[in-house]
């Protein structure tokens, strides 16, 4: 009676622990809605600055427990758009910002971000990740608002890049001397406004 009892219990063991298992390995792919989401860009240099914005291509973000445990996000460097000039003057820094002096977009057509963490920090989240541009990835990490609501999630955030960090070193005073007015600063930031929504279960195995 003791060794079924022992087996009985031993069984509902291996049972709950299963359920488990399938519960946390569970969680929800939301699929990044390229329209609704925006990303803004500003970069300075010594006699003024220029913003403009960049496309979301695709992406997914992973959620658990009403918490984001992950994303991948691909973001369409073909896009970039200048917002603070027009006519040819915009057309000249477009096609300067595509080049090999700083993006290279026909060589790397596609920059992606990987979230590996989001944590709550006071009243926002600190979301760190892997940024990759020019084939190139170092890990960053900035404050955002994440909101996670049933199906859907919204999130904004301004990171800060480092651009030398990826081998974009046009007029970059730490690389040239004498540039003089010329010189543009070596950090720029993202600012992200990013919605997800649709989800489906996935299993993480």
């Amino acid at each position: 009676m003791k060794k079924i009892t022992g087996l009985l219990a031993i069984a509902l063991f291996s049972v709950s622990v299963a359920v488990a298992g399938q519960k946390d390995a569970a969680q929800a792919a939301l699929k990044v809605d390229t329209k609704a989401s925006k990303v803004y860009w500003n970069a300075k240099k010594v006699t003024g600055e220029h913003s403009g914005l960049l496309s979301v291509a695709d992406g997914t973000v992973y959620v658990q427990d009403a918490k984001v445990t992950g994303a991948n996000i691909n973001l369409d460097m073909n896009s970039i758009d200048c917002t603070d000039l027009e006519g040819e003057w915009k057309d000249k820094l477009v096609g300067h910002l595509k080049s090999d002096d700083f993006f290279s977009v026909e060589k790397h057509p596609k920059a992606t971000f990987t979230i590996k963490s989001v944590a709550k920090d006071g009243a926002k989240h600190k979301v760190v990740g892997d940024l990759t541009i020019k084939g190139i990835k170092h890990e960053i990490s900035f404050p955002a608002d994440v909101k996670v609501e049933g199906d859907k999630i919204t999130a904004n955030g301004t990171a800060t890049i480092d651009r030398t960090k990826y081998d974009i070193r046009y007029g970059s005073g730490k690389f040239f001397e004498g540039l003089g007015d010329k010189m543009i600063y070596d950090t720029f930031d993202i600012r992200f406004e990013l919605v997800a929504s649709s989800s489906e279960e996935v299993s993480m195995q």
